[in-house]
């Protein structure tokens, strides 16, 4: 049975000054072209996905890089609207501060959970500066075993690029680990990379501190955009096939 392209938000304020953002025609070229995976996707500024039902309709959400965004609200709203109605979900740089950012105020009860890019008047916000900038840089990235993330890259080691300053206060690793959020990448100092939750509690829910949308020439779609673009036509065909 042929399925209908899944729709596939992809939430950000595209602009062509963020590289990151000029890699997507390329990528969605290729994951037709070289994988099968046709994704009908459509641009959600952040303000637009702060309103109530913009993500109505939509088989995936990639949160994309690009912070400071225009809307926190909306980047937030997005990551809530995939993650309670159980919508395949990527986040990449930003995507990943701000699942963390939704995560913490909306399941672990921290309503002043703030990023320290968008309050750096706030004394004790979630996300922090980097102790070392990853503008521009590429790190190696460990992976947990049995993860959602180490069966999508299938490998216990990745070297990854970055474009970010921004990541995890430390401080509050605990208590998002204790209500659900699993870190599942780190660098070799123990820095978290990767975050996801569990199958139990969503189908594909998956963030990277890093970019995989810079990996390689752009020909060919990193594995976890793979797995993402994967998911979200699994999502569908079983929707339709449902009917």
């Amino acid at each position: 049975m042929t399925h209908p392209a899944p729709r596939l938000a992809l939430v950000g304020d595209r602009s062509t000054a963020v590289r990151s953002h000029t890699r997507i025609p390329a990528l969605l070229d290729a994951l037709a072209d070289r994988d099968q995976l046709v994704l009908d996707a459509y641009w959600i500024p952040t303000e637009e996905a702060a309103d109530p039902g913009t993500l109505d309709g939509f088989d995936a959400v990639w949160l994309l890089p690009g912070s400071p965004y225009r809307s926190e609200d909306g980047a937030v709203a997005a990551v809530r609207a995939a993650r309670e109605r159980r919508i395949p979900f990527l986040g990449t740089c930003a995507g990943f501060q701000h699942a963390v950012l939704e995560y913490a105020r909306h399941v672990c009860g921290i309503g002043g959970a703030a990023h320290g890019e968008n309050d750096p008047g706030e004394d004790d916000p979630v996300i922090v500066p980097l102790s070392c900038s990853l503008v521009g840089h590429e790190g190696a990235v460990r992976l947990t075993p049995g993860s959602l993330a180490e069966r999508v890259l299938g490998a216990p080691r990745t070297v990854e690029r970055y474009h970010c300053a921004y990541g995890l206060n430390d401080a509050y690793r605990e208590r998002l680990h204790t209500g659900g959020l699993r870190f599942s990448g780190a660098d070799d100092s123990g820095q978290l990379r990767i975050l996801e939750l569990p199958a139990e509690a969503h189908p594909f829910f998956l963030a990277s501190l890093f970019q995989p949308e810079l990996a390689g020439d752009g020909s060919r779609a990193h594995p976890m955009i793979r797995a993402f673009a994967a998911a979200a036509a699994g999502r569908t065909a079983a929707f339709n096939d449902g009917r």
